[in-house]
C-alpha cells in the first residue's frame, strides 16, 4: 500500500469514528547496519537532534547543545530517572540438590562448569528476581547457579517459557549490591559488542537514582548537569518519574495486525510533586514535554487509569489529569489511540516493526514520522540507544 493511499484510509476511519486496522509492514523502514551507533559519542550533549513539526510533519536539523535555547520557556520536562542495573551475570550449575558428580551421577562434569547467563528482568520480591537464564532448558527448578567464586547464589524457585526463570538469591551481605558489583551492563541486542567500563557510565543518565531498570531510558543520555542549568536558567521546570525499563521495550512485534501485540508491562512510580506539577502545566496550559517513550508510557497510563476510575475521585480538581503512586504500565500506544497529558516528545530513533516506533507514530502521525526517518537515514543520523535524537514539538 502506498504512503499516500495509507493516509487516505486512516482520514477516512477517522471521519467514520473508528480506527483502521494497522497492518505491521506499516510501520517499517529500511536502515544500514553501518547507521547503528556502537559507542557514544566523546561528549554526551554532541549528538545532532532533528526537530520536526508534531503537526506539520516539518523538519529541521540541529545540535543537542541548542536545546535549552529552543525552548519557549514554559514547558514542563519531565524525565525518568530510572538506573540502569548490571543486570547480566555469568555463573555456572552447582547441580541439582547439590548432587555431587561422581562416577554414577547423572550430572556430567561440563554440564557443571559450561557457563550460565543470568539476565535480570524485574524485581518479583525480597531477593527474587525473574531472569532469562541461557540455555534455560538444562536449569530446572531447585537447580542453583553459583556466581563468581561463591559469594552470590540463586536457587531456580520457578520457571516459565523460552528461558524465563524465578531465581532467588542469597549472599553474606547486600544481595543487590552484590549484583551490582559483579553484573555486566546489559546493553541491547542491536550493539555487537559486549559491555565496557565506559557503558557503566555513559548507558546512565546524569539523573540516573532510582530503581532497577534492565535498559537505559536513552533519550535522556544526552543531557549533561551543564544542559539542565541552562534549562532551568530558562524558567523550565524539571519533574521526575521513574519506570523501571525492562526487556520487552526491545521485544519484536510478532503479530500481522499490530493491535493483537500482547503488550509488555512495566513498573512505574509518579510522585506527588510530579502529579502536582503536571497538573499546574495543564491549568496553565503549558507544554508537557516528555523525555522518552519511558516517560510517555508512564504519563499516557496513568491519566488513563485515573480517568477510567475518575467518579470515584468526586473530589479531584477539574485540570487533573494523573493520580500518585506505584503502578504498571500495560499501555499500548499506537496511531488512533489518543493523548491526554503528553505535548511534546524528545526521543531517539527507534526499531522498525516495533512498538516504539507505533507510539512515536501515533504521537506525531506515521506518514510525518517514517519520512523524517528516511530523512535521518539519508542525513547519516547515529540510531538507537547510543544514536542522536529528535524532538517532536
Amino acid at each position: 500500500m502506498s504512503l499516500c493511499a495509507s493516509t487516505l484510509l486512516e482520514k477516512q476511519a477517522r471521519r467514520r469514528g473508528k480506527s483502521r486496522d494497522l497492518n505491521l509492514s506499516e510501520f517499517d523502514y529500511d536502515l544500514p547496519r553501518e547507521r547503528i551507533a556502537q559507542w557514544p559519542l566523546a561528549e554526551r550533549d554532541a549528538s545532532r537532534m532533528m526537530l520536526v513539526g508534531r503537526h506539520s510533519g516539518a523538519w529541521e536539523d540541529r545540535q543537542f547543545r541548542e536545546f535549552p535555547e529552543l525552548l519557549r520557556g514554559d514547558e514542563l520536562i519531565v524525565i525518568n530517572n530510572a538506573r540502569v542495573l548490571p543486570a547480566r551475570l555469568w555463573g555456572h550449575r552447582q547441580g541439582v540438590n547439590a548432587q555431587p558428580i561422581g562416577k554414577n551421577s547423572p550430572i556430567r562434569h561440563e554440564h557443571l562448569t559450561a557457563p550460565v547467563e543470568v539476565l535480570l528482568l524485574r524485581a518479583c520480591g525480597e531477593d527474587q528476581w525473574e531472569a532469562l537464564v541461557r540455555p534455560g532448558r538444562k536449569i530446572p527448578v531447585g537447580e542453583t547457579i553459583v556466581f563468581g567464586a561463591g559469594e552470590l547464589r540463586a536457587e531456580v524457585v520457578g520457571r516459565g517459557d523460552y528461558g524465563l526463570r524465578r531465581l532467588k538469591f542469597e549472599c553474606a551481605g547486600n544481595c543487590i549490591e552484590v549484583i551490582k558489583s559483579m553484573g555486566h551492563i546489559p546493553l541491547p541486542p542491536y550493539i555487537q559488542r559486549g559491555d565496557s567500563e565506559i557503558d557503566r557510565q555513559r548507558y546512565q543518565t546524569v539523573f540516573a537514582s532510582r530503581g532497577a531498570a534492565v535498559a537505559a531510558p536513552t533519550a535522556g543520555l544526552h543531557f549533561t548537569p551543564a544542559i539542565l542549568s541552562r534549562v532551568r536558567e530558562r524558567g523550565v521546570e524539571v519533574a521526575e518519574i521513574t519506570l523501571d525499563v525492562g526487556l520487552g521495550t526491545f521485544e519484536p512485534i510478532r503479530t500481522e495486525r499490530l493491535e493483537d501485540h500482547p503488550i509488555h508491562a512495566e513498573h512505574y512510580e509518579i510522585s506527588a510533586t510530579t502529579a502536582e506539577a503536571i497538573a499546574r502545566a495543564q491549568a496553565k496550559h503549558c507544554p508537557v514535554l516528555a523525555v522518552g517513550t519511558t516517560v510517555v508510557r508512564a504519563l499516557e497510563d496513568a491519566a488513563a487509569k485515573f480517568a477510567s476510575g475518575r467518579h470515584e475521585r468526586a473530589d479531584a480538581p477539574a485540570h487533573t489529569a494523573i493520580a500518585a503512586g506505584r503502578a504498571e504500565a500495560n499501555i499500548f500506544i499506537f496511531p488512533g489511540k489518543p493523548f491526554r497529558v503528553v505535548d511534546q516528545l524528545l526521543t531517539n530513533f527507534h526499531l522498525p516493526r516495533s512498538s516504539l516506533l507505533a507510539l512515536v507514530s501515533a504521537f506525531a502521525r506515521r506518514e510525518n514520522v517514517l519520512r523524517a526517518y528516511r530523512h535521518a537515514v539519508e542525513s547519516e543520523y547515529r540510531f538507537y540507544s547510543y544514536g542522536d535524537c529528535m524532538w517532536i514539538r
